[in-house]
């Protein structure tokens, strides 16, 4: 009753939803931000180069194991490039 004497809304006539609105809308963005920024940063996991061969990502994480020595790196990582 006194809203619609007064000339008080509390609804998007008012002014009052769209200012709420736009305060969900400003945490939305600053949270899409922190996100962005944290994936920028060091949430990264894999090949690190574009064209990185996956393949050959395995064979170096296999070789820092010592699962496999030099040679046989060697020889994989040349059949790999064929």
């Amino acid at each position: 009753m006194w809203d619609s004497m007064m000339g008080w809304s509390w609804g998007w006539h008012g002014g009052w939803g769209l200012f709420g609105f736009m305060h969900v809308l400003w945490w939305v963005l600053i949270v899409v931000a922190i996100v962005a920024l944290i994936r920028a940063v060091g949430g990264r996991h894999g090949p690190r180069g574009p064209g990185e061969d996956r393949a050959l990502s395995i064979l170096r994480e296999r070789y820092a194991r010592g699962e496999i020595d030099k040679t046989e790196f060697d020889q994989r990582k040349r059949d790999l490039a064929d």
